[in-house]
């Protein structure tokens, strides 16, 4: 599978880390930065890169890493398309695939170990959408609103 992964400064030397450990299980992954350390720089451009990679990329899911992870969800969400999901625990992975088919995943490099933040990204990759119509429904309605800033029906 294709990852698209991207960070700010606070989480550099995890996504080289992960880049390896995912390439190494198979995964072909594409750096959308920082580049550098450079403690000054802002995530946004970075997360925004990664989503707008995994959107224009079908099949593919992306990693935003930041100290919480917070604002790297926030910003990815920002592009349309992208449904990123702040994952803190296995069931937050696993349900973040399973019942919203979120795309992108966002973990804070400051907040678990990097044993911990493998196993979450590896269960969130892992795990299937379940197709339910509930879920289908709802995601539906999450990109109606975000496409029309409407709901057709409630």
């Amino acid at each position: 599978m294709r990852l698209h992964i991207a960070t700010d400064h606070a989480g550099y030397d995890l996504k080289n880390r992960l880049i390896n450990v995912f390439e190494g299980k198979g995964h072909e992954v594409v750096d959308h930065g920082a580049f550098v350390v450079d403690p000054l720089d802002d995530y946004p451009p970075f997360c925004s890169d990664c989503g707008e990679a995994v959107v224009a990329d079908p099949g593919s899911l992306g990693i935003v890493i930041g100290g919480s992870g917070n604002g790297e969800q926030i910003a990815a969400n920002k592009v349309q398309g992208v449904r990123a999901a702040l994952v803190w625990n296995e069931a937050t992975a696993k349900l973040a695939r399973e019942h919203n088919d979120a795309n992108v995943i966002a973990v804070g490099a400051r907040q678990h170990s990097e044993e911990e933040l493998i196993g979450l990204i590896e269960t969130f990759v892992n795990e299937p959408f379940s197709g339910d119509e509930r879920h289908v429904r709802r995601i539906g309605k999450i990109a109606e609103y975000e496409t029309t800033g409407t709901y057709s029906e409630r």
